[in-house]
């Protein structure tokens, strides 16, 4: 019996989807023999026709049940149906998109292999490949044929692993319909080749000029310039004020010469060693390394600000890039959220789509290899992270500097990891421009139709080596002596040009005569000069004003924050729980030691968006926070609706975002880290689980959060919250690796902070507010766990509305005129101390926090040290191994401060592999052991000792 359904509109209706391979195999029963049926059942069989059962194995809407046919037999219908169907979704297999045809093609459109012929098909109407009446021929041939044209030209079309009907029926469109049939004019066939003869013409001059010197040729790919032009202009005719570029090295100098603007003088000079910069400062000059180093000449990026024409107001951004590849993509998916978003208004940000686009340009090696890239892909259509669809180009060029396809990667096409995430795909041959073009502009109206992504795979090769000083032909001397052969593409579409009357072959070698001779004068009128020098990077003087400005709130407007915060919608029924700590919070504001940490966090988040500095926050259950200590996102226990109490402040002036993230370190914190520098003027933070889990980002840490500023002037003011502080749970649930920031410290590129108190934290968000609007610089801060509601970690309100941060805590109760020992330290171990000192003697003993570790509060450790004039031993005790933590920072930096005589002294664990024990017992061994070492007098030491 057949599937039944409740009041059908047809009897069509019945045969829909998984149903359909049933429907044809009783409907050939039912021709064989209708007396096999029920009544029912042959009622409805009875109703259909060869031309509706074809429309059905083709998941088109059916024709009518009463549609006319010439007498062909229904399997010869359902193999031409399958025939079209194999065009549709494997006419790629055998597309003609590799320029030297080295690639292996998959016969899949032999009508005889699929047991049909010519002539059959010619006997069938077009129908039977176009049910839906998008186009008209006069047989099922000639319909083929023109689906061999559309499905397996130079274009290949991939779009089999998109399931949404609507979007799939639309790509089905663009390809076979009238829509695909708009060629390049006359004009834009000429202003493209003009265009690659700027483009050929400026690799071969650069080869010439600097011999051995790499650049990493576009050549092979070249039509990837004239594509960002098409891309660029189409995102500006759609209301775009801002194109982000993301790409590697290959190719970079090109786009930046020509979709870019940067002049070809300046990018010669980049060529040539930097003799008059000075290494070593002067009188009176920084030099080079007073922040600012530098970066080589296919790493840099630029700004292009369009002031002319139609697209007046326009920026085009080439991103920055290290030869980390693919990296950079969750970099410009962030300048592109933050590009798209108006922050300056209370509640949360409003975004729109259209005022940025994004693309990213990939290998076809690193594309599948660097996890980075699927990482990318899954933040594309999570709400705190999508940006409305970004166009994907893969240069390929077969080749992963040494390595070919068959040994990097594990599957057909450089393109594939994109099928896990529904992104519809196109092959293309990047000896073909109008190809290209048409890929581009597919690419971009299907972004502007559904705001998602799409990627192009742009087939060319590589005509050197890896780079110009590589020689390919030891490790691909076939593929090699081809390419050697292999006409450029310029070459090929003058040549058609020609041919077609377009342009004469005179006139396009003087287009390649006049763009020569532009490069000579830029070239000649550099001469033998080095770069011209760049501006010397700040001192952060202004920083260090900003330091020292007060962070003060009173307590009146404290209090007011406080009770905003806490004011939920009429009928809104959080837990119970939760509810009940919510109220005790309130409370206790007055109280003393009534502040904790989450708590003061919110009161800095509130007070710094009544100031005017809009706050975005993302991290794994950053919401509710890891330890359940924010609970910034509040959901009703009756319908699951949310409530964002710093969302709707009355006094707020600016925009609040938070977002749980992915399970994703790499991606999402460059994401934050690309969404900062953009919007640098912006309270920006990245929340780790647990801080050892940033290890995963860290070539974002090292390469852009680090060095960023000193390569390329980039400015961010990101903030990364690291959960730290030893208390039992393993390695990877107590360290945030504070050693690995401490070394990338340099240049005044960063803070690095291990705060103690909610106090302390809520002035140091505020301070970092302040100096966002300043120059902006990476704050890293070593966030507690059990700390977050230790009464000593607690605060008062006078505490907030008074203080400011510390960079160093004194002990004010000690007596200083007896005190023989400092016990310095940073972070949560001093809760422990504390904890030991009740019980262990300590005569003549006091407690110095430093809290601020970089920049090194040299100037404040001084005035501390100033108060204890007869000390005779300084002892730094720290939680974490002596090979790890700040004791190899800070040993020298202690040393230089402390008066002639004075022993410093190291008490901690000793050097290990692991950063902590994975048994509770053991901790607490160790950690009982270290603070009563640190109480002990010089010349008693337990193990791990050192004196």
């Amino acid at each position: 019996m057949l599937p039944q359904h409740t009041e059908p509109k047809s009897v069509l209706d019945l045969f829909a989807g998984p149903n359909i391979g049933y429907v044809v195999e009783a409907y050939e029963q039912y021709q064989r023999d209708p007396e096999s049926f029920d009544p029912a059942t042959r009622e409805i069989l009875s109703q259909l026709s060869p031309a509706a059962i074809a429309a059905l194995s083709q998941g088109q809407p059916a024709l009518s049940a009463t549609a006319a046919l010439p007498e062909i037999p229904l399997e010869k219908l359902v193999k031409a149906v399958q025939l079209s169907r194999n065009i549709r979704e494997y006419g790629h297999l055998q597309a003609s998109f590799d320029p030297l045809g080295v690639s292996p093609r998959t016969v899949v459109d032999d009508p005889e292999v699929m047991g049909i012929s010519d002539e059959d098909l010619r006997r069938m109407p077009s129908t039977v490949v176009w049910p839906n009446g998008l186009r008209t021929t006069p047989n099922a041939l000639d319909a083929i044929n023109l689906m061999r044209q559309f499905y397996s030209g130079p274009l290949g079309y991939d779009f089999s692993h998109v399931h949404n009907i609507e979007e799939r029926d639309w790509l089905r469109r663009q390809v076979e319909g009238p829509e695909r049939e708009q060629p390049l004019t006359r004009d834009e066939k000429r202003a493209v080749l003009k265009r690659l003869t700027e483009v050929e013409a400026f690799e071969r001059f650069l080869h010439t000029a600097f011999p051995g010197q790499k650049r990493f040729s576009i050549e092979g790919t070249d039509v990837l310039v004239p594509m960002l032009d098409v891309l660029v202009a189409d995102g500006v005719k759609a209301g775009a004020h801002e194109v982000v570029i993301g790409m590697a090295h290959r190719g970079r100098l090109n786009v930046l010469a020509h979709v870019l603007g940067k002049p070809y003088l300046k990018i010669f000079s980049e060529f040539h060693t930097t003799v008059n910069k000075e290494l070593v400062p002067s009188e009176g000059s920084m030099g080079i390394n007073a922040g600012w180093t530098g970066d080589v000449k296919y790493h840099l990026g630029a700004h292009k600000l369009v002031r002319d024409g139609e697209a007046a107001g326009v920026r085009i951004t080439l991103a920055n890039n290290p030869s980390h590849l693919e990296f950079v993509n969750p970099v410009i998916q962030g300048i592109t959220r933050a590009a798209q978003e108006d922050v300056d208004q209370p509640g949360a940000p409003r975004q729109d789509v259209d005022r940025a686009l994004s693309i990213a340009i990939h290998g076809d090696a690193a594309f599948p290899g660097e996890g980075v890239v699927a990482e990318t892909l899954n933040l594309s259509r999570l709400r705190g992270y999508q940006t409305g669809g970004t166009v994907h180009i893969i240069m390929n060029n077969g080749l992963g500097f040494t390595t070919e396809p068959n040994d990097g990667r594990s599957t057909l096409y450089a393109s594939d990891l994109a099928k896990g995430f529904e992104i519809p795909v196109v092959h293309v041959n990047a000896d073909d421009p109008e190809a290209c073009l048409k890929a581009a502009r597919l690419a971009f109206l299907y972004r502007q139709k559904f705001h998602k992504d799409f990627l192009i795979d742009l087939v060319g090769y590589r005509r050197w080596g890896h780079n110009e000083g590589d020689e390919p032909m030891y490790t691909q001397p076939l593929l090699y002596q081809k390419i050697s052969q292999h006409p450029t593409v310029r070459a090929l579409f003058a040549e058609r040009l020609v041919e077609a009357g377009v342009v004469d072959a005179q006139e396009a070698q003087h287009w390649l005569e006049a763009v020569q001779a532009d490069l000579k004068r830029a070239k000649d009128e550099l001469g033998d000069t080095a770069a011209p020098d760049e501006p010397e990077a700040s001192s952060w003087s202004d920083a260090l004003v900003a330091l020292a400005e007060s962070t003060e709130v009173s307590e009146q407007k404290l209090a007011d924050l406080a009770q905003e915060l806490h004011q939920l919608p009429e009928g809104f029924h959080p837990n119970p729980k939760l509810e009940r700590q919510l109220k005790r919070r309130l409370e206790n504001l007055r109280q003393p030691g009534g502040i904790d940490w989450g708590f003061a966090e919110s009161l800095a988040f509130a007070s710094v968006l009544a100031d005017g500095t809009a706050i975005r926050l993302t991290g794994q259950d950053s919401e509710r926070g890891t330890f359940s200590h924010r609970h910034a996102v509040l959901h009703d226990v009756n319908n699951g609706q949310t409530y964002v109490p710093l969302q709707h402040l009355r006094s707020a002036r600016a925009s609040f975002a938070i977002y749980n993230s992915p399970l994703s370190e790499t991606a999402v914190m460059g994401f934050e880290y690309g969404y900062s520098v953009e919007s640098p003027r912006m309270l920006t933070l990245w929340e780790a689980q647990f801080g050892d889990f940033a290890n995963a980002g860290q070539v974002i840490i090292d390469q852009f959060v680090a060095a960023a500023r000193s390569k390329w002037k980039e400015q961010s003011g990101l903030v990364l919250l690291l959960p730290h502080g030893y208390e039992g749970q393993g390695p990877e649930h107590s360290s945030a690796r504070l050693e690995r920031y401490l070394q990338l410290a340099g240049d005044n590129n960063l803070r690095v902070v291990n705060c103690t108190t909610a106090a302390q934290y809520f002035h140091l968000l505020r301070q970092q507010a302040n100096l966002v609007h300043r120059d902006p610089r990476p704050l890293v801060v070593m966030t507690p766990k059990s700390l977050l509601r230790h009464p000593l970690a607690a605060s008062s309100l006078a505490d907030l509305a008074e203080g400011r941060f510390r960079p160093v805590i004194d002990d004010q109760t000690a007596p200083s005129d007896g005190v023989r020992r400092l016990i310095m330290l940073s972070g949560k171990v001093v809760v422990d101390l504390k904890a030991a000192m009740e019980s262990e003697p300590h005569d003549h003993v006091s407690v110095v926090r430093i809290e601020q570790l970089y920049p090194f509060p040299q100037s404040e450790l001084a005035a501390v040290l100033a108060r204890y004039p007869h000390i005779e031993e300084v002892v730094w005790l720290q939680e974490e191994p002596q090979n790890m933590g700040a004791w190899r920072y800070i040993q020298s930096r202690l040393a230089k401060e402390l008066p002639e005589g004075v022993v410093l002294r190291y008490v901690g664990r000793p050097e290990r592999a692991a950063t902590a024990e994975g048994f509770p017992e053991m901790h607490n061994e160790e950690q009982t052991r270290i603070t009563r070492e640190a109480l002990k007098p010089m010349g008693v030491s337990t193990r791990g000792g050192q004196q």
